[in-house]
C-alpha cells in the first residue's frame, strides 16, 4: 500500500426536497383542504476516524463526494425521504483543513470520532403547513434549502509517542529496526527513507510508538531535499529523539542544522523535549568518541547519550530515557481541589 499523507477533496451535501402543493381529492368530501407534505432533508457529509488505516491513498482515486438530495413532499401529508449521508473514513490523526491549507476545520485524534463537514439542506414546507383560519386553501410551498459545497484538504499526522530526527544516514531506520518489528529500508546512501514509518518499542515491560521520518538537510524549510513536509508527523509526539552521526566530521554542526530547521518550521516543535544521542559510536576510537561527545554536549547544552543501533550498545539506556520523558508528558496534570464554599 502506498503512503499518502495529503489529499484534496471536493464535497457537497444534499439539497432539501421541495414542499408539495396538494389538495385532498376524496369522494363525498366537498372541501378537502390542503394536504401537501414537507420535503425530505438532504444528506450530510461526515468524516469519521477509523482504525486500521494509516494512509490517505483512497482519496487519490476519488476526490468528489456528493450526498444525496432529499425527496420532495407528496400529497396526503406525506413527507419526502431524507437523503443518505456519505461518510469519509480517514485514519486516526487526520487534520481537516480549509482550501487555504491553514484554517483547521477538525482534528480527528481518536478512533470513532466524527465531524459533520457539510450539513444537508432542510426540506421545504408543504402547503399543509400554511393552512390558517383565514387561508384555508393555501397554494404555496417552500423550496428545499440548497446543499453546502466546499473544498477541503486532508492532512495525516501519525500518532506516535516519540519521533526520530536527524540528518540522512544518521541511523534512524537502523534504530527503529533494531528496537521494534518494523522493517524500514536500510542502505548506505542518503534519503533511504522516503515516507514516515511507525514501530512499537518495548522496554522494562512498557511499550510506546516511535515514528521515523525522512532525514532533514540544511535548507529543508525552503524545500531542499525532501523538504520539511514530514515534520508534521512528529508534531504530536511527546518527545523527540535526535540522532547525531558520530562518524560525521562535525557532529555539533549537524546538531545545529536540525535544530535550525525545527525553528524555521515554526510552531511548538522546536520547544518539545529532546533526547540527544551520539549514534554509531561502535565505529569510533575511544579518543574520537569522547571528543565528539564533548563537542555535542557543548552545542546542545545538555546531557548526551551514546548508542550504536548496529551493536546494541547504549540502546536500553536511550529507550529508558524516552520512556521517562513520555510518561512525564502523558501524566495527567494534578489540579488542586477548589476550596469549599457554602
Amino acid at each position: 500500500m502506498k503512503f499518502l499523507d495529503l489529499a484534496r477533496v471536493h464535497i457537497r451535501s444534499g439539497s432539501g426536497g421541495n414542499g408539495a402543493v396538494s389538495f385532498r381529492r376524496e369522494k363525498f368530501v366537498e372541501f378537502g383542504g390542503p394536504d401537501g407534505g414537507d420535503g425530505g432533508k438532504g444528506g450530510d457529509v461526515v468524516a469519521e476516524a477509523v482504525e486500521g488505516l494509516n494512509t490517505l491513498i483512497d482519496f487519490r482515486y476519488q476526490q468528489h463526494f456528493f450526498a444525496r438530495n432529499g425527496q420532495g413532499g407528496m400529497g396526503k401529508g406525506r413527507t419526502g425521504a431524507s437523503g443518505d449521508d456519505i461518510v469519509l473514513k480517514v485514519p486516526v490523526g487526520t487534520e481537516i483543513l480549509e482550501d487555504d491549507q491553514e484554517t483547521v476545520v477538525a482534528d480527528l485524534t481518536q478512533a470513532g470520532q466524527r465531524v459533520v463537514l457539510a450539513q444537508g439542506g432542510n426540506g421545504g414546507w408543504g402547503n399543509l403547513r400554511f393552512k390558517t383560519s383565514t387561508n384555508q386553501a393555501p397554494r404555496r410551498a417552500n423550496p428545499g434549502q440548497p446543499g453546502v459545497e466546499r473544498t477541503l484538504w486532508l492532512r495525516l499526522k501519525l500518532i506516535a509517542d516519540a519521533g526520530l530526527l536527524g540528518l540522512p544516514n544518521a541511523g534512524k531506520s537502523t534504530f527503529l529496526a533494531a528496537t521494534s518489528n518494523a522493517r524500514p529500508k536500510i542502505a548506505d546512501y542518503p534519503f533511504t527513507t522516503l515516507h514516515p514509518g511507525l514501530g512499537i518499542v518495548g522496554i522494562d515491560g512498557a511499550e510506546f510508538v516511535v515514528a521515523d521520518i525522512p532525514g532533514l538537510i540544511e535548507g529543508a524549510h525552503e524545500g531542499r531535499g525532501l523538504g520539511d513536509r514530514f515534520l508534521g508527523h512528529v508534531e504530536r509526539c511527546a518527545v523527540l529523539l535526535h540522532l547525531v552521526d558520530g562518524t560525521s566530521d562535525d557532529p555539533a554542526r549537524d546538531w545545529r542544522t536540525i535544530v535550525r530547521e525545527l525553528v524555521e518550521y515554526g510552531g511548538a516543535l522546536a520547544d518539545k523535549p529532546r533526547v540527544t544521542v551520539l549514534n554509531k559510536v561502535d565505529a569510533l576510537e575511544p579518543e574520537a568518541r569522547a571528543e565528539a561527545r564533548e563537542a555535542l554536549a557543548a552545542a546542545c547544552g545538555g546531557p548526551v547519550l551514546e548508542m550504536s543501533g548496529v551493536s546494541g550498545e547504549g540502546v536500553p539506556a536511550v529507550l529508558r530515557a524516552l520512556r521517562a520523558r513520555i510518561e512525564a508528558a502523558r501524566a495527567p496534570q494534578e489540579t488542586e481541589p477548589e476550596p469549599w464554599r457554602p
